[in-house]
């Protein structure tokens, strides 16, 4: 049925004021004109099933195994993510009121606004997708609206390296940094897979460790018996109840943490982040965007500005804080997007400046090249 008579009938049946029944359907059907046969009530009541619960015409995409991201683009462009980059999906939308209304209801089933008044909103639906939209005319070419899937299974290290993502010797690397205790961050570019990396990481904390994960939306999921994770909550339509990302920060420290992890450091929370590691707080870590390690340090200072922090300051907690990037890139292989770890690089401060230096390097044909920060490296994880 065209999307525009089946817009007709939810219109009437929205007037029943209760949820209607299948004869409910075939009356207004009837009503309307169209013809109610066995097949064409079952179809109609089919498709207002979907348009009504889930995510609508986006749930069969959302189903699709290795999925990782739904994106509409207003009513004509729709693309999937299944690891290899975004692709055009085979959906479209009536009009672009038909997104803003899936939007809008996506929204309201856990408790957000979408509206006029409200015209973005980011939140975590009850099955623990990632929702993020903002209506026309703010976006162009209409509505936009960006669904995360949460990963339905735990990668592994040894997962990395089967899928040539990270060489052996980068998984002993890691491996040691984690059983050193040494504090560091996962950068990359977004959706090169440092929620993913990190998880796999934190699987390898010893099991007597807890571990207090502090996220702005929960999607860190390690395979650890001891995992306590915070999760920030947006002010409600009243403008109230915001919990920020510093404020859970601030209460990890008073739950007997052995580590603290930030999902993602994105504002003010780094400075309470790097106080942390430098009171007793080893082995924390987080996760930053950047587009290579070389721009960590200038991601560090403006989000250390957001603190308050002075440059001197910063350097001073990162001098003693945190040691240690590993940086995850994005290329093509075969004409298909690979995510891969880059290298691992040491955070150098000096009276001036931070800045990364290169411990070891693995490059896209799966060669491992040493840099000039290796040996500091390996004195820093107990390795040779």
């Amino acid at each position: 049925m065209p999307r525009g008579d089946l817009n007709l009938i939810r219109d009437e049946l929205a007037k029943l004021g209760r949820t209607p029944s299948a004869g409910d359907v075939a009356e207004v059907m009837r009503d309307l004109g169209f013809v109610v046969s066995d097949a064409a009530l079952g179809d109609t009541v089919e498709a207002l099933r979907r348009e009504s619960l889930g995510a609508g015409p986006l749930e069969s995409l959302l189903g699709m195994p290795g999925v990782t991201d739904v994106v509409v683009n207003g009513p004509d462009h729709v693309f999937v993510d299944r690891g290899g980059g975004l692709e055009r999906a085979d959906v479209r939308f009536g009009s672009d009121e038909d997104v803003r209304r899936l939007a809008a209801r996506l929204a309201a089933s856990v408790g957000r606004r979408l509206d006029a008044g409200a015209p973005f909103v980011d939140a975590r639906l009850a099955d623990g997708t990632r929702l993020h939209a903002i209506l026309s005319p703010l976006a162009a070419p209409g509505t936009c609206l960006s669904l995360r899937v949460p990963a339905t299974r735990r990668f592994s290290l040894a997962d990395w390296v089967a899928n040539g993502s990270l060489p052996p010797v980068g998984a002993e690397l890691l491996e040691a940094l984690v059983r050193g205790r040494v504090a560091f961050l996962v950068s990359g570019g977004t959706g090169t897979g440092k929620t993913t990396l990190l998880a796999a990481l934190l699987g390898l904390v010893p099991a007597d460790e807890r571990l207090l994960v502090v996220e702005d939306s929960r999607e860190l999921d390690p395979d650890h018996p001891h995992c306590v994770r915070l999760e920030a909550r947006a002010a409600n339509a009243e403008g109230v109840g915001r919990v920020t990302l510093t404020d859970l920060v601030r209460q990890a420290l008073r739950m007997r943490p052995d580590r603290i992890v930030l999902g993602e450091v994105r504002g003010a929370e780094l400075c309470d982040l790097l106080m942390a590691f430098n009171t007793g707080h080893e082995g924390g870590c987080g996760t930053v965007h950047a587009n290579s390690a070389a721009d960590v340090p200038a991601r560090l200072a403006a989000l250390g500005g957001l603190g308050g922090w002075t440059p001197e300051a910063l350097r001073a907690q990162i001098a003693s804080a945190l040691q240690v990037v590993v940086h995850i890139t994005r290329d093509a292989v075969g004409g298909r997007a690979r995510r891969r770890v880059e290298g691992i690089h040491l955070l150098e401060v000096d009276a001036d400046q931070v800045s990364t230096v290169p411990a070891v390097q693995f490059l896209g044909d799966g060669s491992v090249q040493a840099g000039a920060g290796l040996l500091t490296l390996q004195r820093l994880v107990g390795t040779s």
